[in-house]
């Protein structure tokens, strides 16, 4: 029996907006299990911001329970999410949030330098080994600005990983990319999660979705879907029948 990674029980988000109380997510429930690699759809307004919110520790259920590798989230301190969100998720964003005067091997230290149980050696090792797991072990000097935006989201994918969290909770990573470039990074995922790596990854691309095993759909703060994709598709394989590019 593989691991519970993520367990949600019963959960329920509601926000007061004046005199109204908007119920964003209504009592739903799930599990992810180590080693899945599961996207979540909605359309806008759906609460798939509301969950991923939830599911980085950025914000508590009104109601019900998450689990995060055995940990109850619920009762836990502001110091204390901080602590499971640096060291037990690695986040990637649709904006890649890189510090812009920074090279890529200092953005990835960066979830590091708040660990004090790691040396400036190990450091700077562990950040090198997730580049060179991206594929950019020669341009750690490089800047973001002078890298393409696919690379760029290839440092945020290796920031999230030099932590060794126990998920990658990514928002929206391809959303910002052509599709050449969100074939090779989603491609880069289904490497990662052959390794082993559990990824939650937000969506509202029903391509990006067909390159999961899993995929959970919310509507309206209920899921109405969660099925098992029975033909994954390989994002590699896409990539190599798309045109080639005149440049």
């Amino acid at each position: 029996m593989s691991k519970e990674i993520i367990k949600i029980e019963d959960l329920k988000r509601e926000f007061t907006m004046g005199n109204e109380t908007v119920h964003a997510l209504r009592g739903i429930s799930f599990s992810i299990n180590e080693g899945e690699f599961v996207t979540i759809m909605g359309s806008s307004g759906s609460g798939k911001s509301t969950l991923l919110n939830i599911l980085g520790c950025l914000d508590q259920p009104t109601s019900g329970t998450y689990d995060i590798d055995g940990l109850a989230v619920r009762n836990l301190s502001k110091n204390e999410l901080a602590t499971i969100r640096n060291e037990k998720i690695g986040f990637i964003f649709q904006s890649y949030n890189l510090l812009a005067r920074t090279s890529a091997l200092e953005n990835v230290e960066l979830p590091l330098l708040y660990n004090s149980k790691v040396s400036t050696e190990e450091r700077k090792e562990r950040a090198i080994k997730a580049l060179e797991m991206v594929g950019l072990g020669d341009r750690m000097d490089h800047t973001p600005s002078q890298l393409s935006g696919g690379q760029q989201q290839r440092v945020a994918i290796a920031r999230s990983l030099v932590n060794n969290p126990v998920l990658i909770l990514a928002d929206e990573a391809t959303g910002n990319l052509d599709t050449r470039t969100s074939y090779e990074i989603m491609s880069l995922f289904q490497e990662l999660n052959e390794k082993g790596i559990t990824i939650a990854f937000v969506t509202h691309e029903p391509d990006i979705a067909t390159f999961s095993n899993r995929t959970i759909v919310l509507k309206d703060g209920n899921i109405i879907k969660d099925y098992l994709n029975k033909e994954i598709q390989s994002a590699a394989t896409e990539l190599a029948l798309l045109p080639v590019e005149d440049h």
